[in-house]
């Protein structure tokens, strides 16, 4: 252990806590850190310049990110009839209506995404103690509700990320896996940037997106130049 850690320290100094780098170089450092033995998930966290108490500036959505993020993501959907036999066919891992409700309500949470038709929202609705802790929650700003139900299992299976401001007014959100180019991944981060850039609250003045950071699940985060 003590050889991992001389190692791991080496490679962490070679970022510099308070410098702002270019993204590609910031990913090569990333790349460059000694890695675990599983292929690690790329992170990005944005501090923006919001006012979190204020739900007029809370800032929520998803976007497809053009790589993709190279794990398979477990999608659960409530529909019944046509709607859920198109989400099977699109590849939902699990669907159902009320007997999918209790089940997650009885404690399985099996899934990464919950995605629910408009008229489903009676069984969902009472799960919300359940999955908004865990930002799961179906939501129209986030495409989760939706009466198109396969399509939306497409894009997620693709690549889409779903992504809300916390307490702290950041949005953290996965880039893709560290075993991603670093030209792949800075494509990721800048479809997700400019996403994030387009949904500015009219509410906020001065900088929006004041600190931009990437790291790996293990290891120490790079700040990335960013314009507010």
């Amino acid at each position: 252990m003590g050889n991992r850690s001389k190692r791991y320290t080496k490679a962490a100094e070679g970022i510099v806590p308070d410098r702002e780098y270019e993204p590609t170089e910031a990913f090569a450092l990333l790349k460059e850190l000694p890695a675990p033995k599983f292929d690690e998930t790329v992170d990005v966290v944005i501090r923006l310049g919001i006012d979190p108490r204020k739900t007029d500036q809370h800032v929520r959505g998803a976007v497809s990110l053009p790589k993709g993020l190279g794990k398979s993501v477990r999608v659960v959907v409530f529909a019944e009839g046509e709607k859920a036999d198109s989400a099977t066919a699109a590849g939902a891992d699990e669907v159902g209506s009320a007997e999918l409700a209790e089940k997650i309500q009885g404690g399985w949470m099996d899934f990464d995404i919950v995605i629910a038709s408009p008229d489903m929202m009676k069984h969902v609705g009472k799960l919300g103690r359940v999955l908004g802790p865990q930002g799961k929650m179906p939501s129209p700003k986030s495409g989760t509700v939706t009466p198109d139900v396969a399509k939306a299992v497409q894009e997620f299976k693709a690549g889409k990320v779903e992504f809300r401001t916390d307490a702290g007014g950041n949005v953290h959100a996965p880039l893709g896996k560290r075993s991603f180019s670093a030209e792949d991944l800075q494509e990721n981060l800048t479809a997700f940037l400019n996403h994030i850039s387009s949904l500015r609250p009219a509410a906020v003045k001065g900088d929006f997106m004041r600190k931009v950071s990437v790291s790996t699940t293990m290891g120490p985060g790079a700040l990335i130049q960013c314009e507010g």
